[in-house]
């Protein structure tokens, strides 16, 4: 007696709305963070249309998920507590000005809340474009000496304190010491 063979494709639908609405994001946020349409997610989550390899992988990504796991037809477990090694931490290498970035805050936050782990070289700098009306970044200072120059103004800051300021204008963090400094960076869009 032979096994029926299922060739049908998966489907992905059921996965997808399980892993959207477990991270707390709207078709209208993944469709933002996956550059799919709003129309083709809600087709596959109802099951009306199959994604391509690309477009999978790219809603594996938004989500921060193996792409397997939109393509198993079991129901799995929602993680509780999901640990990002070292080694998956995406980081922004700007050894050019003398700065790392390594980008702390999901994906899916991007745009709205971000945080990273700025480490700047001694003499190493991070100098930033405007970003849009309203956004606002909050520099805690982790080790070493950072000075910032926000428009027209520079300010030294010291060892575990904060600097609040506008980043909807020219704004440079500098590291005007003899030794590596670390700090933590938190942009905040309006």
């Amino acid at each position: 007696m032979k096994a029926l063979v299922n060739n049908a494709p998966p489907e992905v639908g059921a996965a997808l709305q399980r892993l959207r609405l477990a991270r707390g994001l709207t078709l209208e946020d993944l469709s933002r963070i996956a550059g799919v349409s709003k129309s083709m997610l809600s087709q596959i989550e109802r099951e009306k249309a199959n994604p391509t390899i690309a477009i999978t992988w790219r809603l594996a990504n938004a989500l921060g998920v193996p792409i397997g796991e939109l393509l198993s037809e079991e129901a799995r477990e929602v993680e509780t507590i999901r640990v990002l090694d070292a080694h998956e931490t995406p980081t922004l290498p700007g050894h050019h000005a003398g700065y790392v970035l390594r980008i702390l805050g999901p994906m899916e936050l991007a745009g709205r809340h971000e945080w990273y782990e700025l480490t700047l070289a001694p003499g190493g700098e991070l100098v930033s474009q405007p970003h849009d009306p309203g956004t606002t970044e909050h520099l805690t200072l982790l080790q070493g000496s950072m000075e910032l120059e926000v428009g027209i103004q520079k300010k030294k800051v010291k060892l575990g304190g904060t600097a609040r300021y506008p980043a909807d204008q020219p704004h440079a963090i500098r590291n005007p010491g003899k030794t590596e400094a670390k700090a933590l960076l938190v942009v905040i869009h309006r």
